[in-house]
């Protein structure tokens, strides 16, 4: 039995303010790895599981907003996020996440409840499927899969692949 889909699909990979700057920014919380290394190890993952993603970085939360929004008119199937900061007060992005209506998880590097008091409430994780932190870069694989899992129990006609 194959675990690949029929059909490539499209995950959305967004990370919020600052995250430009891993491996420069505090490397003992956030690890030494550059975003560039995490894409690199998620497309890896990615292309395992004929899956097909696309990476967007902002530090502006518009940005990331008008991106959430260009998701849901191009098809994408799924979304990671680390919204980084914004996860803790931007209602906003809350509500753009909840209104494309795609599959979202939220992934942060760190275990923002081991951190700072302000970093323990996410205002944007109640508005998605779940919420994976503390484990590195590991967090986007495992959000990934859970993903490619989620879509295929729900859309078993068409697997992953299938139109929106």
């Amino acid at each position: 039995m194959s675990t690949k889909t029929t059909q490539t699909a499209k995950i959305a990979i967004i990370n919020g303010p600052n995250l430009n700057f891993l491996g420069v920014r505090e490397p003992s919380v956030y690890g030494a790895a550059t975003l560039e290394e995490i894409n690199a190890e998620i497309s890896a993952a990615a292309a395992q599981r004929d899956v097909r993603v696309q990476f967007f970085q902002s530090n502006h939360e518009g940005a990331i907003i008008d991106h959430l929004q260009a998701c849901y008119h191009s098809g994408v199937l799924g979304i990671i996020i680390n919204p980084g900061a914004l996860t803790h007060y931007s209602y906003a992005l809350r509500d753009a996440i909840s209104s494309v209506n795609i599959p979202c998880i939220e992934v942060h590097l760190s275990n923002i409840h081991s951190r700072d008091e302000f970093r323990h409430k996410s205002v944007t994780a109640a508005v998605c499927l779940g919420q994976i932190c503390g484990l590195g870069y590991f967090g986007y694989i495992l959000a990934l899969d859970a993903l490619i899992k989620k879509q295929k129990k729900s859309n078993k006609k068409n697997n992953f692949g299938g139109t929106k």
